[in-house]
């Protein structure tokens, strides 16, 4: 069956955008600043909803994630979006209580002023792992533009320890990822910068965690009270963008008058003209719908693993949860259960009626443990968990388990520079772009300011070609 048309509006600017996660919503809703009211801007989404990774449920009478938790407030695009979509007076921030390193059964500080694990005070070192920092030659540790593995860097300088009691419980919780397969640069990006200056480690992350000494210190994280979903809704309001729920993408072509898409169900396709193109989208889908137009973007994409999560919500009426605001654990620890958070000590707007734990499980080639059932992984779950607090825990009133397969891109060395590259060779076809996860970084604010980014180059092109 020859696909039905859909064409713009003649002398009206049309542009497609390919995923309706936060990285799409937020390129959507920055087209629509840059573009003004006339131009047609259209979403499509494979899934019946908007939002990707982020998901706010009514669990034990509240408001809880299972996916994405919070904004990392420490930079700036998430609050600054939140606050244009008129969600400012809405944003609450995290209580006082620390995150703990649960070893040997014990719950014990991250040390002050670390950077994703790695100290920055050589005390910190032989405390936490009996250890010092190596000798160094004096010379940078990083050369300009160079890239070397996380687990390279950290073993080198100060030892296996240090990587496995710090450094991997924090990157394991964040990425989920195997810390001898993640770039420095692309992980730790002001990292990698302050290394091309320094030829000890804790000297670089100093340099990058000294607070300001006049400024006030402001909170990391940041959500939305009543869930960051209505960031997701407020956002795709305001775009004023044609959201299609349910509609995958399934090719990619230039015409000499700009785009074309084939979407929709295999028997029953349409056809899709744009003047211009964002892909919103994780790599692989991203990387098929390239093959065709660009095949150094599509094989810079291909390139990008992922690793899955399963997330176990556990809502209490009586427990003893320490002061803490949750829990990361080495691998070597040999749990399932990797990080936990006391959400409603994290949370103060959650209120402390009931007590709600999130526990993340599962690492980078770990991926049958989704396979399992959702009462075996609660089962496992709130086993370990008791284990980690050193007590037997109360069957908890509510649960729920959500499965996230392939929710967290792994960036290899290199990743930066591959991208850059992905980048240049598009640049060859005008008004395409491509943005989020797979590409800028994990979490909310990175996709959101990729989104934000696609937008201003497509914006730019598009004035320019008129």
């Amino acid at each position: 069956m020859t696909p039905a048309r859909v064409t713009g509006t003649p002398g009206r600017t049309r542009v497609l955008i390919v995923g309706g996660g936060i990285t799409g919503l937020a390129a959507a809703h920055h087209l629509r600043d840059l573009l003004g009211p006339d131009a047609e801007i259209i979403v499509a989404e494979q899934a019946m909803r908007l939002g990707g990774k982020i998901h706010t449920v009514d669990f034990a009478g509240r408001p809880v994630e299972t996916g994405a938790e919070s904004l990392l407030a420490a930079r700036p695009e998430a609050i600054a979006l939140a606050e244009a979509v008129g969600l400012g007076d809405a944003l609450v921030y995290p209580s006082d209580a620390k995150p703990a390193l649960s070893i040997g059964g014990e719950l014990l500080d991250f040390p002050a002023g670390h950077m994703m694990g790695i100290p920055g005070d050589p005390a910190d070192v032989a405390a936490i792992a009996n250890a010092k920092e190596r000798p160094d030659n004096g010379l940078p540790i990083l050369e300009a533009g160079g890239d070397m593995s996380v687990g390279a860097l950290v073993r080198s300088r100060l030892g296996n320890e240090v990587l496995d009691r710090l450094v991997a419980p924090m990157l394991g919780g964040v990425y989920a990822g195997d810390v001898d397969r993640l770039s420095v640069r692309a992980v730790m990006p002001q990292l990698a910068a302050a290394l091309e200056r320094h030829a000890r480690l804790t000297d670089a992350v100093n340099e990058i965690k000294r607070p300001p000494t006049d400024a006030p210190r402001r909170p990391v994280f940041a959500t939305v009270d009543g869930g960051l979903e209505r960031l997701v809704t407020a956002t795709s309001a305001t775009a004023r963008a044609e959201v299609r729920l349910g509609m995958t993408v399934r090719e990619l072509r230039q015409t000499p008058y700009g785009w074309e898409v084939i979407a929709g169900p295999v028997p029953d396709p349409i056809k899709i003209t744009a003047d211009a193109v964002i892909l919103a989208v994780p790599a692989s889908p991203a990387a098929v719908l390239l093959r065709a137009v660009e095949p150094q973007a599509a094989a810079a994409l291909s390139g990008v693993a992922y690793a899955s999560v399963a997330l176990a919500a556990f809502a209490f009426d009586k427990v003893d949860l320490p002061e803490r605001s949750g829990f990361l654990t080495p691998a070597s620890e040999g749990k399932t259960v990797k990080a936990a958070t006391f959400a409603s000590k994290k949370w103060p707007h959650l209120g402390r009626r009931r007590q709600i734990v999130r526990v993340s499980m599962g690492r980078l080639g770990e991926e049958a443990l989704l396979q399992y059932d959702d009462a075996t992984l609660a089962k496992t779950a709130l086993r370990e968990l008791g284990e980690h607090l050193g007590q037997r825990l109360p069957e908890p009133v509510e649960q729920r388990i959500d499965r996230w397969g392939g929710a967290l891109p792994q960036y290899t060395p290199g990743h930066v520079a591959r991208i850059a590259a992905a980048r240049e060779a598009l640049a060859a076809h005008p008004n395409i772009a491509i943005a989020g996860a797979a590409v800028d970084g994990v979490g909310i604010a990175a996709c959101i300011a990729s989104g934000q980014k696609a937008a201003t180059t497509i914006a730019e092109q598009l004035t320019h070609s008129h």
